[in-house]
């Protein structure tokens, strides 16, 4: 019966993964929103708050939360923009760049793990099908910075 229903076990298995991706972060003193955004600001350099919210498809007010404790431990800074004082504009901290370089190895090595099985096909089959699934009302990625 499951067989039929891949949903249930992507959800039985997406749960097994996201336990070992916390665990993962968490062994750098991070939650998986803190982790998520300084990806982000590693990636995409500074960027505007609202930027972030509608990337991690979190409220405004999550995203608040989780800067205010990546500033409170050095990780991201926070600055108005001078050509728009009502606007913030966040970057990650070298600091922060260095604490993401070292949770890049611990999650491929999760990573590593989880897809051990699976042909590098089938990995990239995985990487194109898996952002497709519509797993909000508005498609979007969902982190809720609390976990």
């Amino acid at each position: 019966m499951m067989e039929e229903l891949p949903v249930l076990t992507l959800a039985f298995q997406g749960h097994s993964a996201g336990v070992r991706v916390r665990k993962a972060m968490a062994e750098h003193g991070l939650k998986p929103g803190h982790g998520h955004v300084l990806m982000v600001l590693q990636d995409e350099g500074a960027v505007g708050q609202h930027f972030l919210t509608e990337t991690l498809g979190v409220d405004k007010s999550v995203i608040v939360a989780l800067l205010n404790d990546l500033e409170r431990d050095g990780l991201a800074e926070r600055r108005r923009d001078p050509a728009d004082r009502r606007r913030h504009i966040v970057e990650i901290s070298p600091r922060g760049s260095t604490l993401v370089t070292e949770l890049h190895r611990t999650v491929e090595a999760v990573q590593a793990d989880l897809f051990r099985d699976l042909t590098p096909a089938e990995i990239a089959t995985l990487k194109s099908v898996l952002p497709r699934l519509r797993t909000t009302p508005d498609a979007g990625t969902p982190c809720d910075g609390q976990d």
